[in-house]
C-alpha cells in the first residue's frame, strides 16, 4: 500500500477508499491556499478526516508546482526546539537555491537545527546566545527559507500536541508569511491546551493574508455509500452501507478501517464484524502470529513511532523473529511504516483502539518493559520515560523524570517542550513544596517574554496566590509575572505585582529586588509620581551597595538615566556618556544599549532630535553586536519617528507599513507614538476620520493608566474636536491628561498637549486657566534639557499675549519658529510661523505675506493639505493669492490636483461640509468638485470609500 511521508495512505493509492463528503471543504481549502500568503486551519475530532483532507489538498497543490513540506506533532516528542517545523524543513534540500546564491543571512540561524543542510545554508549572522537562537531569529530564518523555496505549503498536523515554542513559532509565521507561502494546520479543538484559540489570543490574521477555518463534521450515509462502492464495487449493498454507517456514525477513520476488514473477507455483509473500531482492530490482530501481536502491543504502549530494534527488544524478541513479526503486522495493516526505520500506528485513534484491547495487567507489564528498554538506550528519552512512570502510578518517579526532561529541554534550547512539561508538573495536586517551587521558578524564567502568554500568566497567578512557596522564590516568580503583565498583556496590574515582589525579595535577593525597584522607577503610567519614582531608584541603588553583581548595577544605572532623561534633567547626558560600550560581560553592554535606546525615545519626545538620532545609531550597533533583538526593532522604529519629525513625509506611511509588516509579533512601546504621528499626518492632510481613528486607538489603550506616550494623541483629538466647534469636548479630552504633567514632572514632553489646552481654554473664554497653564508650563521647563518643550512654552506665551499684545505674541511665535527650525522640525516650525504671521496681519505688517508664502510652500511640500489651504485662504484675504499661469490646465479624464485633494477626503468618508471646511472652499464649489471626481472615476460616493489617491 502506498504510504505518504506523514504515514497516511496517499490519496489515490490502490485500495484506498475514495475521498468523499469533503468536496466543499477541499474547494475552500484550495481556493485559500492558492491565494497566498494564507493561513489555513482545519479542526475536528480524532478520526474525522483532517489528515485525509490535508493530504488531498497537498496532492492537488503539489501537482500545480507547490512545494509541500509536512511536519507532525506527537504527544511524547523528545526535546528538539521547534521539532515539527524543523522536521518539515528537512525535505527542502533539493529545492534550495544553488550554493553561493544569496539566500539571506538570517537563514544561517537554522544551521544548528538542520545539520544535514548546513553546507547549503549561509553561515549564521553571528554567535548564538545559547544552544538555539532566539525565537525571533528562528522565525525570520524559517520565513527566509520558505520564501526561497516558494511557492510552498507548510503543513503541520496535530498542532494540539505542539509544544508552546512551536505554537509560538507558528503564531509568528502566521502573522507574517512570505508572499507565496501557505500555512496549513490541523488540530483537535478539545485537546488544545486551555481550550483557547489554537495559536493563542495574540493571533490575528493580517489584512494582506487570506485564510480559511474549517470545522469538519461526520460523513453522511451517502458519503459512506460512495466510499464503500470505491472499495467493494457492486458488493457495497444497501444493507452493508447501513451497517457501516451505523457502526462508524460518520467517523471517516472507522468507516475506512471497517471497509478494509470487509474487503479482506472477500466482501459480503459483515454480520460477524464488531461495531467499534477497537473490535475491528481486534479481529485483524487475531489473524496475526503471537510475535506480531506482541509487537503491536508494544507499539501501542510506546505510543510514538520507534525503530524495529526498540520494538523487538521491548517485546523480548530476537532480531530474526522480530523482523518476521514486523513484516506480518505491516502486511495486515495493523502497523505502518511512518519513516525510515520508524513504525507505529497510522492514527492516534487506531493506536488507542488497540491499546484499550490489551488487558490491564498486560499493559502494566509492557509499560515496565518499555521503561527498561528506554533506559538502556544511549540517549534515554526522558519525556517518554516520565510518561511511562506516570502511567505506572509512580508519581514521585514521574515528577523526577519530568523535571529532568524539562531541564534537558532548556539545556538544548527547546523552551516550548520545557514549558509544556512544567505546566503538567504544576497541575499535579500532590506536588511536594520543594518541587513546586523549582518548577514554578523554571516556568517563570523561561516564559516571561513569550508572545502567547495567557496560559502562563494564569498559571503564575495561581502559583503566587497559593501557599507553600519560599518567600524569595515567590518574589522572583511574582517579578516575572509582573513583567509579563506589563510588557506582553499591557495590564497595569503588573505594577502592583512588581511592588509586592520588592517586599518578598528585598531581604534575601537584593539584586532582584533592585531590578524590581528600578522597573517601577521607569514605568510611564500614573501609578507613581516622579518623586516616588526617584525614591524607587534611590532604594534600588542602596540595595546594590556592596554588591559585586555588575549586571544588576548596570541595569539600575540604565533605568536611572532613563528616568533623569525623561524629566529633562541635564545630568542625564553625562551619565549616559559614561556607561561602558565594551565589557567582558555582554549583559553590561546590553544595558548600555538599552539606556541609549531609551534616551533616543525620550529625546524624540523632548525635541533633542539630533542627539536622539545619534543615540539610536549607537544603540542599534551595540544591539546588533550583542543580539538584543527587541532593541534592534525599537531603534528602527525611532529612525521612522525621526524621519517624520525631519519632514520626510512623502512615503512615510509606506515605510511604516513595510517596517511593521516585518515585526507584526513585536509589542512596541512606541506604538502609541507611531499611531499619534499617523493621526497628526492624517489631520494635516484633511483626513479627519482616519486621524480620529488613530488618536482614538491610542487613547482606548490608555483609559486607566494615563501613559505619557498618549499625550500627543489627546492633543490631536482635542484639536479635531475644537475644529468642529466642540470646545467642551476638546477641554474634557485634554483635562484627562493635564494632571499627569505635574505628577510625573513631564512638562518637558513636547507633544502639543499644553499649547492645545491653552488654545482651548482661550476659546472657552477661560483666560485665567490659559494663563495659569502657560505659567506652570514655563516654570516646569525652566532649566531643563528639553528644546521642544521650550519651543512650546514660547507658543503658549504667544497664545496668551495674542489678544492684548499682538506684537509681543508675534515675537514669541517667531522665536518658537526659529527654535523648531534649529531642532530640525519643519512642520512644527511652519505651524509656529503661521501663528506669527497671523499676529503680524493684525498689526498690518507687510512681513506677514512673505512669511505666509514660505509657510504655505512648506505645507505643500509636506502634503499638509489642510494647513496649506488655510494659509492660502489667508493670503487671498490679504489680496496676495499666488497668480495662476495663463489659461487653465487641461486634465481631461485625469484628476486635477484639487480634485485629488477632494478624492482623498471622499475616500476617508468626509462629507461636503467637512471638505469645504478643510479646503476653505464654498459648499457650492465642493459640490462641483465632488461631481467631477465621481464622474471621472466612474463610481458612486460609497464606492470611492477606501480608495488610494
Amino acid at each position: 500500500m502506498a504510504v505518504a511521508r506523514n504515514g497516511q495512505r496517499s490519496p489515490g493509492a490502490p485500495g484506498v477508499p475514495a475521498f468523499v463528503g469533503r468536496a466543499r471543504e477541499l474547494a475552500v481549502l484550495l481556493s485559500a491556499a492558492r491565494s497566498r500568503p494564507s493561513v489555513l486551519l482545519v479542526e475536528g475530532p480524532a478520526g474525522i478526516g483532517k489528515s485525509r483532507l490535508a493530504a488531498e489538498a497537498s496532492a492537488v497543490l503539489a501537482a500545480e508546482g507547490v512545494r509541500v513540506l509536512t511536519g507532525d506533532c506527537h504527544p511524547l516528542r523528545e526535546p528538539l526546539a521547534y521539532g515539527p517545523v524543523i522536521e518539515a524543513l528537512r525535505d527542502i534540500g533539493a529545492w534550495l537555491p544553488p550554493t553561493g546564491w544569496n539566500l539571506g543571512a538570517s537563514a544561517g540561524w537554522l544551521a544548528a537545527l538542520l545539520p544535514d543542510l548546513a553546507d547549503r545554508l549561509p553561515a549564521p549572522p553571528g554567535p548564538a546566545a545559547g544552544p538555539v537562537p532566539p525565537r525571533h531569529q528562528i522565525a525570520q530564518a524559517v520565513r527566509t527559507v520558505l520564501a526561497a523555496v516558494a511557492p510552498a505549503l507548510l503543513v503541520i498536523e496535530d498542532v494540539h500536541w505542539a509544544d508552546e515554542a512551536t505554537r509560538e513559532l507558528l503564531l509568528l509565521l502566521g502573522r507574517d508569511l512570505p508572499r507565496d507561502v501557505a500555512l496549513l494546520l490541523t488540530y483537535r479543538a478539545e485537546d488544545v491546551p486551555g481550550r483557547g484559540p489554537l495559536l493563542g489570543v495574540a493571533f490575528r490574521r493580517p489584512p494582506n493574508t487570506s485564510g480559511a477555518e474549517l470545522s469538519l463534521g461526520p460523513l453522511t450515509e451517502q458519503d459512506v455509500a460512495d466510499m464503500a462502492r470505491s472499495v467493494l464495487g457492486p458488493a457495497a449493498t444497501p444493507v452493508l452501507v447501513r451497517a457501516l454507517y451505523s457502526r462508524s456514525e460518520g467517523l471517516a477513520l472507522v468507516a475506512e478501517e471497517d471497509l478494509i476488514t470487509v474487503r479482506d473477507h472477500q466482501g459480503g455483509e459483515p454480520s460477524g464484524v464488531p461495531r467499534s473500531l477497537r473490535e475491528v482492530f481486534a479481529e485483524r490482530v487475531e489473524r496475526l502470529p503471537p510475535e506480531a501481536v506482541a509487537l503491536a502491543d508494544v507499539a501501542a504502549v510506546l505510543e510514538v513511532p520507534v525503530s524495529e530494534g526498540l520494538l523487538g527488544s521491548t517485546a523480548a524478541l530476537e532480531p530474526g523473529p522480530a523482523a518476521r513479526a514486523l513484516t506480518a503486522a505491516l502486511a495486515a495493516g495493523v502497523l505502518r511504516e511512518l519513516g525510515p526505520d520508524s513504525y507505529g500506528f497510522a492514527h492516534a485513534l487506531a493506536r488507542r483502539a488497540h491499546y484499550d484491547n490489551i488487558p490491564g495487567p498486560e499493559r502494566t507489564r509492557l509499560h515496565r518493559h518499555a521503561l527498561a528498554a528506554l533506559r538502556r538506550l544511549p540517549n534515554p528519552p526522558l519525556v517518554q520515560i516520565a510518561h511511562h512512570t506516570r502511567l505506572l502510578g509512580d508519581a514521585q518517579a514521574w515528577l523526577t523524570h519530568a523535571l529532568a526532561a524539562a531541564d534537558q529541554a532548556v539545556e538544548v534550547g527547546d523552551q516550548g517542550t520545557a514549558a509544556t512539561l512544567l505546566h503538567e508538573i504544576l497541575e499535579e495536586p500532590r506536588l511536594p513544596p520543594e518541587l513546586h517551587a523549582r518548577a514554578a521558578l523554571s516556568l517563570a524564567r523561561i516564559a516571561w517574554d513569550a508572545t502567547e502568554y495567557t496560559r502562563t500568566i494564569a498559571t503564575l497567578r495561581r502559583i503566587v496566590a497559593g501557599p507553600g512557596l519560599p518567600v524569595a522564590t515567590r518574589g522572583e516568580i511574582r517579578l516575572d509575572l509582573g513583567l509579563m503583565l506589563l510588557n506582553q498583556a499591557a495590564d497595569p496590574s503588573g505594577e502592583g505585582e512588581i511592588e509586592r515582589a520588592v517586599a518578598e525579595l528585598e531581604a534575601q535577593r537584593p539584586e532582584l529586588a533592585a531590578r524590581a525597584m528600578s522597573v517601577l522607577a521607569m514605568w510611564e503610567t500614573s501609578r507613581f509620581s516622579a518623586a516616588e519614582q526617584r525614591a524607587w531608584i534611590d532604594r534600588a541603588q542602596a540595595a546594590l551597595a556592596g554588591s559585586d553583581d555588575r549586571a544588576a548595577r548596570a541595569s539600575v544605572a540604565a533605568n536611572r538615566i532613563t528616568l533623569l532623561a525623561a524629566m529633562g534633567r541635564p545630568e542625564a547626558a553625562g551619565e549616559l556618556a559614561a556607561l561602558p560600550r565594551e565589557d567582558e560581560d555582554p549583559e553590561v553592554v546590553r544595558h548600555t544599549a538599552r539606556a541609549l535606546a531609551n534616551a533616543a525615545e525620550v529625546g524624540i519626545c523632548l525635541g533633542q532630535d539630533e542627539r536622539a538620532a545619534h543615540h539610536t545609531e549607537e544603540s542599534l550597533a551595540l544591539a546588533e553586536r550583542h543580539h538584543a533583538h527587541a532593541l534592534i526593532v525599537h531603534c528602527r522604529s525611532y529612525r521612522l519617528l525621526l524621519s517624520w519629525t525631519a519632514g520626510e513625509w512623502a512615503d512615510w506611511e509606506e515605510r511604516y507599513a513595510a517596517f511593521r509588516s516585518g515585526y507584526l509579533d513585536e509589542p512596541l512601546a512606541v506604538d502609541d507614538l507611531l499611531a499619534t504621528v499617523q493621526g497628526i499626518t492624517a489631520a494635516a492632510r484633511g483626513r479627519t476620520a482616519r486621524a480620529t481613528e488613530r488618536f482614538g486607538r491610542v487613547l482606548a489603550r490608555d483609559p486607566a493608566r494615563k501613559n505619557v506616550n498618549a499625550l500627543g494623541a489627546a492633543a490631536g483629538l482635542a484639536r479635531l474636536q475644537l475644529a468642529r466647534d466642540d470646545a467642551e469636548a476638546a477641554w474634557r479630552t485634554v483635562a484627562d491628561y493635564l494632571p499627569l504633567l505635574p505628577r510625573k514632572e513631564q512638562w518637558v514632553y513636547a507633544w502639543d498637549l499644553v499649547p492645545a489646552a491653552v488654545e482651548i481654554a482661550l476659546h472657552r473664554g477661560d483666560r485665567a486657566a490659559a494663563e495659569d497653564l502657560a505659567a506652570r508650563h514655563r516654570a516646569g521647563t525652566e532649566g531643563t534639557d528639553a528644546p521642544g518643550a521650550q519651543a512650546e512654552a514660547l507658543v503658549c506665551r504667544g497664545l496668551v499675549l495674542r489678544a492684548q499684545d499682538p506684537a509681543g505674541a508675534a515675537a514669541e511665535f517667531d522665536r518658537a519658529r526659529l527654535l523648531w527650525t534649529v531642532i530640525g522640525r519643519p512642520y512644527h516650525a511652519a505651524l509656529a510661523g503661521e501663528q506669527a504671521a497671523r499676529a503680524l496681519v493684525v498689526l498690518h505688517d507687510g512681513e506677514a505675506t512673505a512669511l505666509l508664502t514660505g509657510i504655505t510652500e512648506t505645507h505643500e511640500r509636506l502634503g499638509a493639505t489642510t494647513d496649506a489651504a488655510r494659509c492660502l485662504r489667508l493670503l487671498r484675504d490679504l489680496g496676495q493669492a499666488r497668480p495662476r499661469p495663463r489659461g487653465r490646465a487641461g486634465y481631461g479624464d485625469r484628476l486635477s490636483p484639487r480634485e485629488q485633494q477632494v478624492g482623498r477626503l471622499l475616500a476617508d468618508g468626509a462629507g461636503n461640509k467637512e471638505i469645504a471646511a478643510v479646503l476653505f472652499l464654498s459648499p457650492r464649489t465642493v459640490e462641483q468638485h465632488v461631481a467631477k471626481v465621481l464622474r471621472k472615476l466612474g463610481c458612486t460616493r460609497d464606492e470611492v470609500r477606501g480608495r488610494t489617491f
